[in-house]
């Protein structure tokens, strides 16, 4: 295959799900559906914080930095697979594909970042009631979310410099719906064996720490709960970690599912199909999990609700 040089704008081919034409309008509407499904789910967890002084407390506070990361990485990927499929031009530039990619990877590993923190919460909160206005401090809620983001963004960007130093050839299609720097490295023709080891070892730096993070802090929820003599105790405590606990297993299970999939079968078609497992799907259902499992939630949705429909 021909190299290009990397001062020529390349343009990469996103062939998306499915080339069958017939299936193009159900796939726009299955997917733009999800979408708007995805940001007013978000959005309405988001007012009700905003709005509703009970919940302005820390665990709320990640909660809607959770919401706003779902609404950001589904807004990175969606919009532009409805265009490419409305208009039939499966086109984006190589400096777009790297962009798309770089926040791609930047809303995971926040959202890494964000779960884990939400589990040091729960772990606070039931294992140090005394001391849980302390340690999970306004300036604490703070500053350990700038900390995250900031990690988020130089990982991002980390692995989108790492790709400029590479060769491309003439032929870029990603059997993809959206571009991901592990994609954009199969189309280099230049060797990329430290971009993907980079891949490797930050992912599972900025990924496992946070889930052995999560892992210890249910360890020790539920060896403190267990040690409760009230049995309504044990289900406030339970009740307010399944919420949490749901959407980390989403999450993560999603995620796991891809990765196996990716190793077992060899289809690029079967594992952008569920890609869409682990991009779409939790963002879309962790609204409906913390509205169904919270009490406080559901209140304060209902009042966001019922001042939006009261509006003339």
């Amino acid at each position: 295959m021909e190299v290009k040089n990397k001062s020529v704008v390349l343009d990469i081919f996103l062939h998306g799900l499915t080339d069958d034409i017939e299936l193009q309008p159900f796939i726009f509407g299955f997917f733009l559906c999800m979408y708007l499904i995805t940001i007013f789910g978000n959005l309405l967890i988001m007012l009700a914080i905003i709005f509703d002084s009970h919940l302005h407390k820390p665990m709320y506070f990640f909660l809607c930095h959770l919401a706003f990361n779902d609404m950001y990485l589904i807004s990175i990927t969606v919009p532009k697979m409805l265009v490419n499929v409305q208009t039939q031009d499966q086109r984006i530039t190589l400096a777009g594909c790297l962009s798309q990619g770089c926040f791609v990877a930047v809303c995971f590993i926040f959202e890494c970042f964000l779960l884990g923190i939400m589990a040091y919460d729960r772990y606070t909160a039931i294992c140090f009631p005394l001391r849980y206005t302390v340690l999970i401090n306004p300036f604490f809620c703070v500053i350990v979310v700038l900390i995250s983001l900031f990690i988020s963004i130089v990982n991002g960007l980390l692995h989108s410099l790492m790709v400029l130093h590479l060769s491309f050839c003439t032929d870029l299609e990603i059997l993809h719906f959206f571009c991901e720097i592990a994609q954009i490295l199969k189309l280099a023709c230049s060797d990329s064996l430290i971009n993907n080891i980079l891949i490797f070892v930050t992912s599972s730096i900025f990924a496992g720490v946070p889930l052995c993070g999560i892992i210890f802090s249910y360890v020790h929820i539920v060896s403190t709960v267990l040690k409760m003599p009230s049995s309504e105790g044990k289900y406030k405590a339970f009740s307010t970690c399944g919420s949490h606990l749901s959407v980390v297993s989403l999450f993560y299970g999603t995620g796991f599912g891809v990765y196996i999939t990716s190793v077992v079968i060899d289809s690029p078609k079967e594992i952008a199909i569920a890609s869409v497992m682990y991009s779409i799907v939790p963002p879309m259902l962790n609204p409906f999990v913390y509205s169904l499992k919270n009490r406080d939630m559901k209140e304060a949705l209902k009042k966001v609700i019922g001042r939006t429909v009261s509006l003339p």
